[in-house]
């Protein structure tokens, strides 16, 4: 099979297209010939060693794949061959095919594309747990999203509306902006004009936003402690901006602000401390819900463009120039 093999983090040459055996589904794994791979920004901090999921070369990078399932190993029950399924995995996706341990390989609906799919074991699956399980965002509450217009602002909105929230766009450009509204924004904010915070407080009648969904940081995360509502949750789930910003914890103390961690991967066993118990079924429930709204329309994850697995270093281009609005993904 072929795939994309890093051989090198200072060489960016020595990754390339590879042949490669087929990997052998190992106990609980199942084999996936991949249709679709996501790619991401997270793809591009991998390849040059600067993720916090470090993989040490020769690997092939890509977490987030969908296609068939090929052979099930020793112990593996849930799935069979033929079967459609979307999956997460720590890297490997760049690739014809892919072993996945079942724990975090998911049904696929028919209705759900498997290019639409790539959206979900990573951006959608943050956004859902970021939004549902640790900021508890209740129906009617204000969500303000930075970075709306890329893969994880579309994410939070789309998440946001289907949890009843009111959603405040921010982004940098009148495409990036449309697709904000496409996706459900009922106010946008165009970054070009000057710093958000007047505009945020003026729609919202002086409060704030309740929960602010931050994948930019810098600026955008120091505007937002400025603009959330007492009481409100800040979760900083990126940094695409290049700066990680300072906490300020008298403005958290005087306004009672939560600031919200989060990492996807400790959910489902990427993290360097294990999940906690009971938390695969928790999972699977989300992924079940979230598919089921793709599958009648009512998520509709947006895919910029695809290339072949030969293009993957384009890919990765569109990605790193911030080109992109939704995602993009290889097709195998």
């Amino acid at each position: 099979m072929r795939a994309v093999v890093c051989r090198s983090f200072e060489d960016p040459s020595a990754t390339r297209i590879e042949e490669l055996p087929s990997p052998v589904p190992g106990p609980g794994s199942v084999r996936i010939r991949v249709r679709a791979a996501g790619v991401s920004f997270a793809n591009l901090l991998v390849l040059s060693g600067r993720h916090q999921n470090r993989a040490e070369p020769p690997f092939t990078p890509g977490t987030e794949i969908a296609g068939t399932v090929l052979e099930t190993g020793p112990g593996s029950t849930r799935f069979r061959p033929g079967d459609r399924v979307v999956a997460g995995l720590r890297n490997g996706g760049f690739a014809e095919e892919a072993v996945v341990p079942e724990r975090t390989v998911y049904a696929l609906p028919e209705a759900v594309s498997f290019v639409q799919a790539v959206h979900f074991p990573t951006i959608y699956a943050t956004a859902f747990a970021g939004l549902k399980w640790r900021a508890q965002i209740a129906p009617g509450e204000t969500l303000l999203v930075h970075g709306a217009g890329g893969g994880s602002g579309l994410a939070a909105i789309g998440i946001g509306k289907r949890l009843g929230a009111r959603v405040i766009a921010v982004a940098g450009s009148e495409a990036k902006l449309d697709a904000a509204r496409r996706h459900g924004a009922d106010l946008l904010i165009d970054r070009r004009e000057g710093p958000i915070v007047e505009r945020v407080l003026a729609a919202t009648d002086r409060r704030g936003a309740d929960v602010v969904f931050d994948p930019v940081g810098g600026s955008a995360f120091e505007e937002s402690m400025k603009c959330v509502a007492p009481d409100g949750r800040l979760i900083p789930m990126g940094f695409a901006s290049g700066s990680i910003p300072t906490i300020p914890a008298n403005i958290a103390l005087v306004k009672n602000v939560t600031v919200i961690g989060l990492y996807w991967g400790y959910y489902v066993g990427w993290g360097r401390i294990a999940p906690p118990p009971g938390m695969e079924p928790r999972v699977r429930e989300a992924f079940a819900r979230m598919l089921g709204w793709c599958a009648d329309g009512l998520l509709q994850p947006e895919t910029w463009k695809t290339f072949p697995l030969a293009d993957f270093r384009e890919a990765l281009r569109a990605v790193s120039e911030r080109e992109v609005i939704g995602r993009v993904a290889l097709e195998p």
